[in-house]
């Protein structure tokens, strides 16, 4: 990560950079028909530019473009229909916005023709462990790289952050080879999959500062998610609230960037958790 005059950027392509010591929001825009929480809701390109410039108007800092759902047990599709829906969203936001954008895929190709089409950094929920090929992609463009863990497919570790730990280690050890900047990466460690009960996504998020030892920002997405259900009753569109109290605890422990559907919400939510932060600060430095 690149440190200058207090703050910390994530680089990313196109020469662009994010500046990370506030959080930031990626705005969750799904062009799919079957995610969990809005499956069908932005399916085609019309609809889902529109959400993504609403999502900038509420304060997104990034629009994360995802054309194949990630839910459990969603079928997987072919490389042309994941592009074919998403390229046209890209070229159209890059177009009509100065949006940060985010690619939403584990496929090389697709990566590689996002980037070409504007977007500016890779979001990879196999951690780079699927298609291996997608970390020369991120290299040879300069993209921003998002590193997820999953346990899917796979047989975890007793302990979650020492599974956490081996897993990313090993993606991280791909992007290295493949000569990517290290100021480039983020790591989420991906509430959610295969993380099944309530118990053990709450677990993540108490330990969640144990993962600081990488040296490296931390992108969390728990929007929505179904422990959040779990722990309020509430249905999936009525997660908002929980999601946004996860946005103040995960931040308060040094997570950096929030990936959410309620935009508005989180925003507001950073908003005074940094305020808090910053006090903290002051206080500590003696400037209060």
């Amino acid at each position: 990560m690149t440190v200058q005059a207090g703050k910390t950027d994530w680089l990313l392509a196109h020469g662009r950079r994010l500046d990370l010591s506030r959080g930031r929001l990626m705005a969750i825009v799904n062009v799919t028909p079957d995610s969990f929480s809005d499956g069908g809701q932005h399916f085609g390109a019309e609809s889902a530019v529109a959400h993504g410039l609403r999502c900038l108007e509420e304060g997104a800092d990034i629009l994360d473009i995802g054309g194949e759902s990630t839910r459990p047990g969603a079928a997987e599709v072919s490389p042309a229909e994941e592009q074919d829906r998403i390229l046209p969203v890209i070229e159209r936001l890059v177009r009509e916005s100065d949006a940060l954008i985010s690619v939403d895929t584990y496929r090389a190709e697709t990566a590689r023709l996002a980037i070409t089409a504007g977007a500016h950094i890779v979001n990879d929920v196999h951690g780079l462990q699927r298609e291996p090929d997608i970390a020369k992609v991120a290299a040879e463009t300069g993209a921003g790289l998002c590193i997820m863990h999953t346990g899917r497919g796979r047989e975890k570790l007793p302990d979650m952050i020492e599974d956490q730990f081996v897993f990313l280690n090993r993606s991280l050890e791909i992007a290295e080879t493949a000569g990517i900047a290290r100021g480039a990466i983020v790591l989420d460690p991906g509430f959610g999959f295969a993380k099944e009960t309530e118990a053990e996504n709450v677990e993540l998020m108490a330990r969640l500062d144990e993962l600081k030892a990488f040296g490296l920002p931390l992108l969390v997405g728990t929007s929505r998610k179904r422990f959040l259900g779990t722990i309020t009753g509430r249905s999936t569109p009525e997660r908002d609230p929980a999601t946004a109290a996860t946005t103040v605890l995960l931040r308060m422990k040094g997570a950096a960037v929030f990936r959410v559907h309620n935009v508005a919400i989180n925003r507001d939510m950073l908003a005074v958790t940094d305020a808090i932060l910053e006090a903290e600060r002051q206080v500590k430095a003696g400037e209060r």
